[in-house]
């Protein structure tokens, strides 16, 4: 019995990869399970003691670990927790986070050790800090605009203001206009008016579009705005309230005593504020190519769901010559604003790098170049990931290079498999590295029948239960749609991932591109 107890223990141990550490005070040893070792890319003896030694322990994290060690060797507490970012030389990144959790170990009412687990949270953590940074910007550039920013509930009260918002309406701060409307501010004449229009959005689900609106006040002279208001849905598609975007013209209004004066001026000022809108809608729903290359019999096809108004995920198919083509897929990092205009600039990109579009390698090397420079100069910290492929039928070859994005799959009558890659693919990211080298593979032409890119939102997909659709599964799905039209293929592939989600949805922008041959 106590075997089986200990083998079912080793079991849910591997199954959890969690590591486990023994401290003993007395002889001074401090022992590892090899899932330690793993973590730390050595030997689990050669694991080094950062429990003693703080060297191994990141400074901005060292006062925590080490006071939760000595509390629990006071007596002050009964159990060790922390999530320090360790140096695991023996791993690329060098620096790893660790979620470090332990108990004392008491002999004869005396505390003779520390015994418990570990396992690497890098990847989360690394998430969480670039969803803070991206958070930390989208705030920053909405409280420095020049623009009324708002958003308001289905009752027309305001759930959030800019700074500018707030001192516009008398406010010293955005939390003083939380939670009332416009009748707390304005007129009956304005803030009735205001209140139409927020309501007819919600019902109609139109938006009203770069409208002057006169702002009366009480003890404060009339002003005006350019406005735009639109409906606010949350991320799964759910009315939520109304939120818009203003900007004072009263001078402009005030100023212009000639109608004609004042129609061009107002023209002027809404052909502006237009194009500005009209540029995050081309970014929302302009990356697609609006045909593709002649290439003999083959066709090409796409999918694009966007999950939020604007996506970092694009595609391209270049026409190389009578018997060359290229297939592109890129996911930028995160999503809104940022991402959508850096999916803007490598489409630009590639088209100043294309007589490169030959060779992977190269062709990676260049947008890489391009785009380092870009963000260099911006002093933004941003990437991409990318696989390129060129199918080349005078060599019979198919020749292909990744930065850092999943490998496509190819299918033929036997079956489907990824590219030889390995994992999410090989290269750093674009936009990262300005010295990145990209290789490239090739492989015969012959057989193959269907070649399939995507972003990773289609995979990472979850059901109920918090189990992800991955890439084994995908590779099943284009394995049995193998031998249907490729539009078929396409919407087959949608099909199912929905259908494993339970009504789930897609928590990431995807992006599918095909080609059969």
């Amino acid at each position: 019995m106590a075997a089986n107890a200990m083998e079912r223990l080793d079991l849910a141990l591997e199954a959890s990869n969690e590591g486990i550490w023994d401290w003993d005070f007395e002889s001074g040893t401090l022992d590892f399970t090899e899932r330690v070792g793993e973590f730390f890319g050595c030997a689990k003896e050669d694991v080094p003691n950062f429990f003693e030694d703080e060297s191994f322990v990141h400074e901005e994290d060292r006062a925590h670990f080490f006071n939760a060690i000595a509390a629990v060797r006071a007596g002050k507490s009964e159990i060790l927790a922390s999530e320090p970012r360790v140096l695991c030389r023996g791993v690329e990144d060098n620096w790893k986070w660790f979620r470090v959790r332990g108990v004392p170990v008491m002999y004869e009412g005396k505390l003779t050790g520390l015994a418990g687990s570990l396992i690497d949270i890098s990847l989360r953590k690394r998430a969480e800090q670039a969803l803070l940074e991206e958070q930390h910007l989208t705030q920053t550039l909405v409280e420095n605009v020049p623009l009324q920013i708002y958003f308001k509930d289905k009752k027309s009260r305001f759930t959030m203001v800019n700074t500018p918002m707030a001192r516009w309406i008398g406010c010293e701060s955005p939390r003083d206009v939380v939670g009332k409307s416009d009748a707390d501010f304005f007129d009956e004449e304005h803030w009735q008016q205001a209140l139409a229009d927020e309501q007819r959005i919600l019902e109609t689900g139109e938006a009203l579009e770069s409208v002057i609106e006169k702002e009366t006040w009480s003890g404060r002279g009339d002003t005006w705005v350019l406005t735009t208001k639109m409906p606010y849905r949350n991320r799964r598609g759910q009315l939520k309230g109304t939120f818009g975007v203003s900007s004072d013209v009263t001078e402009l209004v005030r100023t212009q005593r000639s109608l004609a004066e004042m129609a061009a001026e107002l023209k002027a000022r809404n052909e502006a504020y237009e194009e500005e809108m009209a540029l995050a809608r081309e970014i929302q729903q302009g990356l697609l190519p609006t045909d593709y290359p002649s290439f003999g019999s083959a066709k090409f096809g796409h999918r694009y769901l966007p999950i939020s108004g604007l996506a970092g995920d694009f595609f391209e198919v270049l026409d190389l010559g009578e018997d060359t083509v290229g297939l592109l897929i890129c996911d930028v990092m995160g999503h809104g604003v940022r991402s959508a205009l850096v999916a803007s600039l490598l489409r630009g990109l590639v088209s100043q790098v294309k007589g490169l579009g030959s060779s992977p390698g190269a062709f990676l090397n260049a947008l890489n170049g391009g785009l380092v420079g870009f963000l260099q100069k911006a002093g933004v910290t941003m990437f991409a990931t990318a696989f390129y492929v060129v199918i080349d039928r005078e060599k019979g070859k198919i020749r292909y290079g990744s930065a850092g994005h999943p490998a496509g799959i190819m299918s033929n009558d036997d079956g489907a498999s990824l590219m030889p890659l390995g994992g999410r693919g090989k290269g750093a990211g674009l936009g990262l590295l300005p010295d990145a080298e990209y290789g490239e593979e090739s492989i015969p032409l012959e057989g193959v029948k269907n070649i399939l890119l995507f972003t990773d939102g289609i995979y990472e997909v979850e059901n109920s239960d918090g189990e992800a659709f991955l890439q084994n599964r995908l590779v099943q799905t284009v394995k049995r749609a193998r031998r249907m039209p490729l539009e078929e293929q396409l919407d087959t592939i949608l099909a199912e991932v929905k259908s494993f989600t339970e009504g789930g949805g897609f928590d990431d922008d995807v992006c599918l591109l095909g080609m059969s041959l």
